[in-house]
């Protein structure tokens, strides 16, 4: 069974900044591979389809197999497995300049998505044991920040590093993994092995519900993301409109997680999930109409970003609430798997905006969000069920 640890606040709040300085990091890392794409086809003479499958391994070993991997931070001492996963990310990426084939490319990209794979769990796991359980909502909401700002550093360290310099990131990457492995204690959450059938019961009721609603609310944010340039591209915008309306919706994306935790503290998970999902469908459509050339533009995209994730570290918390035993494990179920999961849908949405169009495309994946609502409708307030319990 799982126990609390004791919530001693000085070393409660120094652990919630390693797990999330670990995931500003390890983001931070595996957002190199997409801009270092154009490098990697010229130094190496890989195809599009080879730079293309580099990702796909990515997010095959990061987020689809992320359940796996959150067995595996259940398994074995959580503090190892925090510290390893900036270390894995980072490493593996940086040392692609000194691989001789396309082979051991595919096998440094899996380690680093293996350590973004196992970073997720184990983090979200140490904040949600030491977090205060009224403000779990606001502290689970402050480690997905920390993820989002580490995907605005990866780009960056491209521009300045470049793909030759990301070896000399190698020394301060072992130190950021020293430094976790010191700032947390040891953890081991099962005396007792759990079976199989134990891990699979966590994925059914509530936790797979609250699974379906992320995959599609998590299409829906993807759908928007990826089409958005083709769309103002048809409407006559360029890069620089592209550039900001992403921009902007990032960093909203941040805000809105803080607020939609905190909220969730004070008004319960459940009802946090439910408005979130009914006001962005009109929100969307009418941000679909809209041009940068609007007034209103830009702040309601700041709208559309901060609501549509407002819900995903309200959802992880849900599910760890739902799974008190297997918090590792549910937050995996929540994060990784869910993205994984949407991204391979989007492959549909593409086809739809090939056949049909991209406003078609578009009204599809916001029109998501109406199964993704009615999926936690009805749900239990997981705070209530652990009062009774």
């Amino acid at each position: 069974m799982r126990t609390a640890p004791p919530l001693l606040a000085p070393s409660a709040v120094i652990i919630a900044v390693a797990a999330t300085l670990g995931h500003f990091f390890t983001d931070a890392f595996t957002t190199l591979l997409g801009p270092l794409g154009p490098d990697l086809q010229k130094i190496f003479g890989l195809t599009l389809t080879q730079v293309a499958f580099l990702s796909s391994v990515m997010s095959l070993t990061s987020s689809v197999l992320q359940p796996v991997l959150g067995v595996a931070t259940e398994r074995f001492d959580r503090r190892l497995m925090l510290a390893l996963g900036p270390t894995l990310a980072g490493v593996g990426l940086c040392l692609m300049p000194y691989m001789p084939s396309f082979a051991l490319l595919v096998a440094l990209v899996a380690i680093s998505g293996i350590g973004s794979g196992i970073l997720h769990p184990s983090g979200s796991a140490y904040v949600s044991d030491y977090s205060p359980s009224h403000q779990r909502g606001l502290w689970a909401s402050l480690f997905s920040a920390g993820g989002t700002a580490g995907m605005a550093l990866g780009p960056v360290l491209v521009v300045v590093l470049g793909l030759q310099g990301l070896p000399y990131m190698i020394p301060v990457i072992l130190l950021i993994g020293i430094g976790i492995y010191f700032s947390v204690p040891s953890i081991h959450t099962q005396k007792k092995k759990a079976t199989v059938k134990e891990y699979l019961s966590v994925f059914k009721g509530p936790v797979q519900k609250l699974w379906g609603m992320a995959v599609l609310r998590s299409l829906t944010s993807i759908g928007y993301n990826g089409l958005l340039p083709f769309l103002l591209a048809s409407r006559g915008f360029g890069k620089n409109e592209v550039a900001l309306s992403l921009g902007v919706y990032a960093i909203a994306s941040a805000i809105g997680g803080i607020v939609g935790g905190r909220l969730s503290d004070k008004y319960g998970r459940v009802k946090v999930l439910r408005s979130s999902l009914l006001g962005l469908i009109p929100l969307y459509i009418l941000l679909f109409y809209s041009t940068p050339a609007d007034l209103w533009y830009y702040p309601l995209t700041f709208i559309v970003g901060g609501l549509t994730n407002a819900t995903i570290p309200v959802g992880v918390v849900a599910a760890q609430e739902y799974a008190p035993n297997h918090v590792a494990l549910a937050s995996s179920i929540m994060m990784g798997f869910s993205w994984g999961v949407s991204g391979l849908l989007f492959t549909g949405i593409g086809g739809i905006a090939d056949h049909f169009g991209i406003m078609p495309a578009l009204w599809v994946s916001v029109f998501m969000l109406i199964p993704s609502m009615f999926l936690v409708y009805n749900l239990p307030e997981p705070m209530k069920l652990a009062q009774k319990g």
